[in-house]
Parts: structure tokens; C-alpha cells; sequence
């Protein structure tokens, strides 16, 4: 990673404005509240990119609504790739039996972490399971998983911002953009 950081001139292009992410969430959460009826739902995130996306997305349900966190970490990979190989970093700190479960994620890839996390959830016994992701990468992805709210589907490019990043960088740009090749193709200073 280059030694200077620079949020805008490092993007290419805004894939998905702030306007339109704000429009998806509202949709989302209307959907998601719609489909839960009157039965409360527990909010999983997977730290740390999809913050941004649930903390705007659990404003958005009209059920009642509760969070919990983990933290993974696919490792064996380069600092672009995900290798599948998962480890948990952050457990629940609730138990998820009997309990409806949404899983909000940032961007589905490979899929490979999600399966992981899909198979380890279910050993948990929650009532359902079901997954909401803001971006869907599907040209990328290795394991079909049942996706069932997608905010955007995007193309096969690197994307950071509202929660994405890339050295821990550009998490805070509020919409999300292509980061310039020559950002994370050139060797670290």
C-alpha cells in the first residue's frame, strides 16, 4: 500500500452513490420488517465492514431488532484474496437457539467465509437463518450460498468504502467505489 492515502483521488469511479445505498437500506428494511411479520429478529454482523450497513440497515426494520457481532478472519490469502480458510476471531455473545436470524454482510465473494459461517450458525440452532448482503459479487463466487436480500449486484471489480476497505482504509467514504489499480498493484513503501 502507498504510503499517502488519498480518499478521493484513489477512486475510479462511484459504483454506488450515497443516495442510492440510503434508497436500498430503506428498501431492505422494509422487505426484511415485511417478512418477519411481528416476530423479532436478531441482527448478525461480521465485523468489520458490514457496520455501516447494519447499523443503517437495523434503523430500517420496523420489527424489533437485536445485534450481535463477530469477527472472522479468512487467512492464507494475499491482502486481496480471501482463502475460505475461517477462524473465529469474535464469537457471538448471545445464544441464537430458537431465534430468527439475519446475517448482514458487506459484499458476498467467493462465498467461501459465508459457508463457513453458514454451517457454524446452524450449529447454533437458530430458528432461521437467512443472509442480507449491500453488495453481491457473483462473477467471483466459488460455494453457492442462498442469498436472500441482495442491496446491488456488482461486476468483478475491488471495491471499497461504506465499510469496505483495503488496509484497513476507505471504510469511511459513504458511498462505495472502484479503488484505482495502481493503489493495491503497487509494492508497499
Amino acid at each position: 500500500m502507498t504510503a499517502a492515502i488519498n480518499l478521493v483521488a484513489d477512486i475510479g469511479e462511484v459504483l454506488v452513490s450515497e443516495a442510492e445505498i440510503a434508497a436500498k437500506v430503506a428498501d431492505l428494511g422494509a422487505r426484511i420488517g415485511a417478512d418477519h411479520g411481528d416476530r423479532p429478529l436478531t441482527l448478525v454482523s461480521v465485523l468489520k465492514g458490514s457496520l455501516p450497513f447494519m447499523a443503517d440497515l437495523m434503523r430500517a426494520i420496523p420489527i424489533p431488532v437485536r445485534i450481535d457481532l463477530m469477527e472472522v478472519s479468512s487467512y492464507g490469502g494475499t491482502s486481496t484474496e480471501s482463502s475460505g480458510l475461517v477462524r473465529i476471531l469474535k464469537d457471538l455473545s448471545a445464544s441464537i437457539e430458537g431465534e430468527d436470524v439475519l446475517i448482514v454482510e458487506d459484499i458476498i465473494d467467493t462465498g467461501l467465509t459465508l459457508n463457513y459461517l453458514l454451517r457454524y450458525l446452524r450449529g447454533k440452532k437458530p430458528r432461521s437463518l437467512r443472509i442480507c448482503t449491500l453488495l453481491d459479487k457473483p462473477a467471483r463466487r466459488l460455494v453457492d450460498i442462498p442469498v436472500d436480500y441482495v442491496g446491488f449486484t456488482i461486476p468483478d471489480q475491488f471495491v471499497v468504502g461504506y465499510g469496505l476497505d483495503y488496509g484497513e482504509f476507505y471504510r469511511n467514504l459513504r458511498f462505495v467505489g472502484v479503488l484505482r489499480p495502481e493503489v493495491y498493484s503497487s509494492p508497499p513503501e
